[in-house]
């Protein structure tokens, strides 16, 4: 496998370092995420961009942010970013139960987080080729057609982190590793 570097302020490309300089702003610390992608500084600068417009710019509240990302590292197995976005959802005060839910593929609290991560799964194993019944359901469900076209904004930000950090083994940063994970059975949910 090809070695990727983690990136530090000091070592990234010089179109990096304001970015990692705002990531450290922001966290206190440069995630390992952050600094693999600091190689290509336009993968990095997107990253930011996309998730900054899902996290801010949205309709979807906390619970539900947590129910798409998370849907969506679990299905692509991402072993930073499931770690990662447990302690995103602890800081967001998102409730546990949510987490430990997506975590282990197992039944969310209220039937629409579900019928969320339903649909966020059908986009992502499905490519965006939904029936019209399926499309329906999420409708159905109380969610909007915009939310649809939010939830493959989510997609392309995490297709963006899941796959980088296959193809980097980026290491789980010190302070998420007490969230580990490991995908139970493949394609459970």
């Amino acid at each position: 496998m090809t070695a990727f570097p983690i990136h530090s302020i000091e070592t990234a490309p010089e179109a990096s370092r304001a970015l990692l300089e705002q990531s450290k702003a922001a966290f206190g610390r440069v995630p390992g995420l952050h600094g693999v992608m600091a190689e290509a500084p336009a993968l990095l600068d997107g990253y930011k961009h996309l998730h900054r417009l899902f996290a801010e710019e949205t309709s979807f509240d906390k619970d539900e942010l947590t129910v798409v990302w998370q849907s969506i590292n679990v299905e692509h197995e991402c072993h930073y970013c499931v770690p990662a976005h447990t302690g995103i959802a602890r800081m967001m005060k998102v409730d546990d139960a949510i987490s430990t839910a997506l975590r282990d593929e197992t039944p969310l609290p209220t039937p629409r987080l579900e019928a969320l991560r339903r649909f966020t799964l059908q986009v992502v194993r499905q490519r965006g080729a939904l029936e019209e019944a399926q499309v329906q359901a999420f409708l159905d469900a109380g969610f909007t057609r915009q939310q649809i076209l939010e939830v493959i904004l989510g997609v392309a930000q995490k297709v963006m982190s899941n796959y980088t950090n296959h193809m980097a083994q980026t290491p789980v940063d010190a302070v998420m590793q007490p969230f580990a994970w490991r995908k139970a059975t493949p394609n459970a949910a």
